[in-house]
């Protein structure tokens, strides 16, 4: 009987330590995530104000629309790249919020 309550206490405190590492690393990929949101907006904000002024002193309609079609050409490609390296981080919080577990869960196909 006194071996049971002990291997549930142990148990319970090497899943909670588990758990912790998991929260660690979700708390650690989260806050690189939300760094990068950050940076990446305060850049969009000072490129979409540089913007602004090429089109606002643009000497002809014509300079004008180019400046506007340029800011478009690259903040829509700038917007993709910062998707792919989001996408690309939360992937990798998703295996490192994992990794703890991996020795615990069972493997499919077994």
């Amino acid at each position: 009987m006194i071996i049971g309550i002990e291997n549930m206490q142990k148990l319970g405190k090497d899943n909670m330590e588990l758990a912790m590492q998991s929260f660690g690393a979700m708390t650690k990929g989260l806050q690189a995530i939300s760094a990068e949101v950050a940076d990446y907006s305060k850049k969009s904000v000072e490129q979409s104000g540089s913007a602004m002024e090429k089109v606002v002193s643009a000497k002809s309609l014509d300079k004008a629309f180019e400046a506007q079609s340029e800011f478009a050409k690259s903040s829509y490609e700038e917007l993709v790249g910062e998707m792919t390296k989001l996408s690309e981080m939360y992937a990798d919080l998703a295996k490192d919020v994992y990794k703890p577990f991996e020795g615990v869960m069972p493997k499919s196909g077994s």
